[in-house]
């Protein structure tokens, strides 16, 4: 093979393995990356581990607010079917309130309380993710159904 030849096809090799590094490494910080928002009821079900930084999405419980010393806030996340508490350090945002959507980004401890680093208030009276909007129509299904609520 004449050496022209063999650099030239030395450099489409190294172009294709380094083209293949890069797509491999975006697919890994993806996955990685991806916070997907997960309801109460799927937090119940075992679908997000302990310390696994996930999303929360849901309602806030009417009557479950509750303020602490400091900025410390405490409530329930609800799809109104499964509660989980919450807990908060800082100031939430300006829409923040019970019985308003809510998405909560953080993670679960060892005593089953989701400790919320970011809070994220829907930003309209109409707006709520697709994705609790369907779980919260679910459960409102099931409930008219008969089926009995988890705790």
């Amino acid at each position: 093979m004449h050496p022209a030849r063999k650099q030239k096809l030395a450099i489409v090799l190294a172009i294709l393995l380094g083209s293949a590094a890069t797509v491999g490494l975006a697919i890994v910080a993806f996955r990685e990356g991806m916070n997907v928002y997960l309801t109460p009821t799927e937090i119940a079900a075992g679908k997000a581990g302990s310390a696994q930084n996930i999303r929360i999405g849901g309602m806030v419980k009417e009557g479950s607010l509750v303020r602490r010393e400091g900025t410390r806030i405490e409530f329930i996340t609800t799809d109104f079917e499964v509660d989980i508490p919450t807990s908060y350090e800082g100031i939430p945002p300006d829409l923040f309130r019970e019985g308003q959507g809510v998405v909560a980004e953080g993670f679960i401890d060892a005593n089953g309380v989701f400790q919320a680093r970011t809070l994220l208030a829907k930003h309209d009276e109409n707006y709520m993710p697709p994705e609790v909007k369907n779980a919260m129509d679910a459960a409102a299904a099931r409930k008219a159904a008969g089926a009995a609520p988890q705790q």
